[in-house]
């Protein structure tokens, strides 16, 4: 294989959050009289970190959100987890292979470690991602489209980043990635091709990443 490190996103390539969080963060931004969509949630929100909603309402309206509004939605956001979060169909193949081929590979996610973290117990997927694995835009200055995130995951891992492969299903993503001079696959699941178009491959079902990989 031509890649000496795999670097995940989280939501909607590892475990399928993203049509649970964004009706959430939908809800919630209406409630507050920022009428919201799901698809406009996902089109403006998904694949990036929570400063990103607070930066584009205070651009929109000139209001800022309130001080608790974070805490709010994460509250929401893991309760929900608790009851319906499952983990992407066909990841857990992904890992099998990547561990059997000796391929290293981690976690590099625009939510915090905390969200990471209860997904990742939730659906049993904490016994592939241990310590030293998992990376958060909590752990650098700007979360994605900057390229810090996924540098920070490759030095990390002490992978140079012409020989990583970002697994992505987000444009935000995909930019991160490209931006960080690294190969990136697309994940169509739930994304419309054509918002990946950066990305080198493009693939609709996670079983399909194994044969993508050689």
């Amino acid at each position: 294989m031509r890649y000496e490190l795999v670097i995940f996103d989280n939501d909607g390539v590892l475990v399928d959050s993203e049509p649970i969080s964004n009706t959430l963060l939908a809800g919630y931004l209406t409630e507050l009289g920022h009428p919201t969509s799901y698809e406009d949630s996902l089109r403006d929100y998904m694949g990036a970190a929570m400063h990103r909603v607070h930066d584009l309402v205070l651009e929109r309206t000139g209001e800022r959100l309130p001080a608790e509004f974070d805490d709010v939605f994460h509250g929401r956001v893991f309760a929900a987890f608790e009851r319906e979060l499952k983990p992407v169909p066909g990841v857990v193949d992904v890992l099998e292979k990547l561990t059997a081929d000796g391929v290293p590979y981690c976690v590099a996610s625009s939510g915090s470690h905390e969200r990471i973290r209860v997904g990742h117990r939730t659906t049993g997927l904490d016994t592939w991602f241990g310590e030293g694995r998992v990376f958060s835009s909590e752990d650098v200055g700007r979360g994605k489209p900057a390229p810090d995130l996924f540098l920070y995951a490759a030095e990390r891992m002490g992978v140079a980043p012409e020989k990583c492969l970002v697994v992505e299903d987000s444009p935000l993503g995909v930019q991160a990635a490209v931006a960080a001079g690294m190969d990136v696959y697309g994940f169509t699941a739930m994304t419309p091709a054509a918002r990946l178009a950066g990305a080198g491959e493009l693939f609709q079902d996670m079983r399909e990443l194994p044969g993508l990989l050689g």
